[in-house]
């Protein structure tokens, strides 16, 4: 029998087949109105902006455009709330409700994580698996809170604010909403949400899900639409408080305009996080922690890990096994299990991030690209890093929200702490090293609000998050996240 010769082409790994996420599950209306009451209630303007599904650029569903007339409505609803019902609750009967609404959440886990992917360009593994369990853990974590801060706050005789507005980004649009609702509902206060208004989606789904949790008419409002909606929320005379995620620059405009007046404000703005790899790290899992810090999110995260410090002594084969990492990635449609990277959140935001891509160019760096292929239809970037950069480019030193890393060398622990600060921000940072010592003695000198040791992206809602400098102010998470709710006698 003579010898079978099979020939295998090596050079170009296993073509995956697609494995899309159904969508025969999900119940999303043609159009939405704005949440207020418990009620929904038609704009005053009677205008309505589309939103787009960034991986095919089709529409998805018209959602109302609330101005400064609905904002009033949404805050005096919210007031009636609070005084007649919710903050006259008894604790525990609060903590139910929430409860409910995290067990409702899990109930629809599966449809909420599939639009997100949808609304936001997200990978659907990223959806299901980190940003809908993280927000029922949220409002799970605090629904055991609501009868308990005495214990959480002893002597201080915590009391609730009043009415909290609330705005929140479009990179994690159900689990920033569950960061702030959550909190704000277990310490007594009610909410008026402004979500963001390229993913409003699965806010309005969680209005649904409040709806279906009974929770009391005027406890949470949700208000639709743009900057202006948002600007209306934080300059209303009747809100008690202010929670805001976004940009540092929109987070100045907010911090100006509560000055002189009694709102409690906290601000979780932007970031360049340092990522730092250590002649001693395991590298094979440090790559993998930056692939993941920066390319599975597409960047789309404040505190993604922009910024890769390599101890020179490692610094060839660190950036071997990354480039051989990111030629892995599979770039595509955010609904195929398979997919790495997802979508850019919108054209917009896609033209930011080129216009970046052009200035590090310009600058001298060298850029280097995957050679995945993208779809022609939809938002999309190839992950992509920078070699030979310097501290004053543009693309080390300002927040790019997309899938760019910044490399560069250090070679003593001195000098990666100098070049790690040296940045307006100060939200987080990651260290790679075996070196127990190393890694204390490098995060107490770090300015940043949460440093994470031989893994990067890690989230719980035990723990506080927030930043220094121009990364805004106050933490969510935690107890931290109820005192953000709370005055004390």
């Amino acid at each position: 029998m003579a010898n079978k010769i099979i020939e295998i082409n090596f050079d170009t790994g296993w073509d995956l087949a697609p494995a899309p996420e159904s969508t025969s599950h999900i119940q999303l209306k043609e159009q939405y109105e704005l949440f207020i009451g418990g009620k929904w209630i038609k704009p005053e303007s009677g205008k309505y902006f589309d939103t787009i599904n960034p991986a095919t650029e089709e529409k998805i569903a018209k959602v109302a455009e609330g101005n400064e007339k609905d904002v009033d409505k949404a805050v005096k609803a919210a007031r009636k709330a609070y005084n007649e019902v919710w903050s006259k609750m008894p604790a525990n009967e609060r903590g139910k409700y929430i409860y409910r609404i995290a067990r409702l959440m899990q109930e629809k886990a599966r449809e909420l994580a599939v639009i997100e992917s949808i609304d936001g360009g997200k990978p659907i593994r990223e959806s299901r698996d980190v940003d809908i369990p993280l927000a029922a853990a949220h409002f799970f974590y605090y629904a055991g809170w609501a009868d308990k801060l005495d214990y959480a706050f002893p002597n201080r005789k915590p009391q609730s604010l009043g009415v909290a507005g609330q705005i929140t980004p479009w990179n994690f649009p159900l689990l920033m909403a569950a960061w702030k609702i959550a909190p704000a509902l277990a310490t007594g206060n009610t909410v008026v949400l402004k979500p963001a208004e390229t993913t409003p989606l699965t806010a309005l789904k969680l209005a649904e899900i409040i709806q279906e949790s009974g929770l009391p008419d005027g406890v949470v409002n949700i208000v639709t639409g743009a900057g202006a909606t948002g600007a209306a929320v934080v300059n209303h005379k009747d809100v008690d408080k202010i929670a805001f995620t976004g940009s540092t620059g929109v987070g100045k405009i907010i911090q100006n305009a509560v000055v002189g007046t009694n709102k409690k404000t906290t601000l979780e703005l932007g970031g360049k996080a340092a990522n730092i790899i250590f002649e001693d790290a395991a590298l094979d899992q440090a790559v993998e922690g930056i692939i993941n810090g920066i390319y599975f999110n597409q960047g789309h995260v404040c505190c993604a890990g922009s910024r890769l410090f390599v101890q020179e002594s490692v610094y060839d084969i660190v950036l071997r096994k990354l480039k051989d990492r990111m030629e892995s990635l599979i770039v595509g449609n955010p609904l195929d299990k398979n997919t790495d990277i997802g979508a850019i959140n919108s054209k917009e935001q896609l033209t930011t991030i080129n216009n970046y891509l052009k200035i590090g160019k310009q600058e001298g760096a060298d850029m280097y690209q995957s050679n995945c292929n993208v779809p022609k239809k939809g938002f999309w970037c190839k992950p992509t890093l920078f070699t030979n950069v310097s501290q004053s480019n543009k693309i080390v030193q300002e927040e790019i929200f997309g899938p760019v890393l910044a490399v560069q060398t250090f070679r003593t622990v001195s000098e990666v702490i100098e070049k790690a600060n040296n940045t307006p921000y100060g939200l987080s940072a990651g260290v790679w090293t075996d070196k127990g010592s190393k890694l204390f003695n490098m995060t107490s000198q770090m300015r940043a609000g949460i440093i994470w040791g031989n893994t990067y992206n890690k989230f719980d809602p035990t723990s506080p998050f927030g930043g220094y400098k121009e990364s805004g102010f106050g933490r969510e998470g935690g107890l931290h996240g109820l005192k953000a709710y709370l005055k004390f006698d």
